[in-house]
């Protein structure tokens, strides 16, 4: 299999604990190329220590994780495995982006020095050609008149347009979206969900969204996966899923989800 048949992504029995605590038990986890995946389940169910562990703001407690076929996690040494330096894992997890919750903007920079600090410290790019990018992708999102605004001056959902706009601007192959629109009032959710529809039919991303937003995941996902316990307890299709989960623990989580939505 050459690397560009492997998944996106694999997670090779992955397992993450807090003290006496396990958070994912050996986690078989495949995501193939473009694919988008909505990941759901109750709060302490792994969900969002996948993606961490994806950015490496978490390190593995046993198994590998691969990015387009190679070691995330570890690099090799002879024939064997071994924990990746520091430098592997910044180069291959240049490849992954983020969009966090609470948005985690640097309130002292303009939305535009927002999303050229990462391109211009990281990549090198020159600030004409990041200003560049930024800005198209500022405009892209819909904040093209809204550059040279501070997080503070902006609305949530702006806010969090802005926070896209800044993964975006590191060229990542996967992106990463951590209940985007939680902090979010509720008119404003569907500015941010919108936009990230935008990229799912506009771009060439393998997408993970962890949401609580059921709708959206039906609408949007090509697969949806139910974590429950550390484990992904169910997986299928957004109609497999929403319309005839076959196990109880999914329907009873469903049957809360949308009855407090209602």
């Amino acid at each position: 299999m050459t690397q560009h048949d492997d998944p996106m992504l694999r997670f090779d029995k992955v397992s993450k604990r807090y003290g006496q605590h396990t958070v994912l038990d050996r986690l078989d986890f495949e995501v193939a190329r473009n694919e988008k995946v909505a990941i759901i389940g109750p709060s302490g169910s792994g969900k969002t220590t996948l993606l961490r562990l994806l950015m490496t703001l978490e390190s593995v407690d046993a198994g590998v994780i691969y990015v387009e076929g190679e070691p995330l996690t570890h690099m090799p040494q002879g024939e064997r495995l071994i924990p990746a330096s520091r430098q592997h894992l910044s180069r291959v997890r240049a490849k992954i982006g983020m969009v966090f919750q609470h948005f985690n903007l640097f309130p002292h920079m303009s939305a535009l020095d927002n999303c050229t600090e990462a391109p211009r410290t990281v990549l090198g790019l020159s600030k004409a050609e990041a200003s560049a990018r930024a800005t198209e992708l500022l405009q892209m999102v819909g904040l093209g008149d809204k550059l040279e605004h501070y997080p503070g001056q902006l609305s949530g959902g702006q806010k969090q347009r802005v926070a896209i706009a800044r993964a975006l601007a590191m060229r990542p192959r996967i992106m990463l979206f951590d209940e985007v629109t939680s902090a979010l009032d509720p008119e404003l959710v569907g500015e941010v969900l919108k936009v990230i529809r935008q990229l799912g039919e506009e771009h060439d991303l393998t997408m993970l969204m962890v949401t609580h937003e059921m709708g959206f995941a039906r609408e949007f996902a090509d697969r949806v996966c139910f974590f429950d316990g550390g484990k992904m307890a169910e997986q299928g299709t957004p109609q497999e899923i929403f319309g005839a989960p076959r196990q109880e623990r999914t329907r009873q989580f469903l049957s809360a989800v949308l009855e407090t939505r209602s």
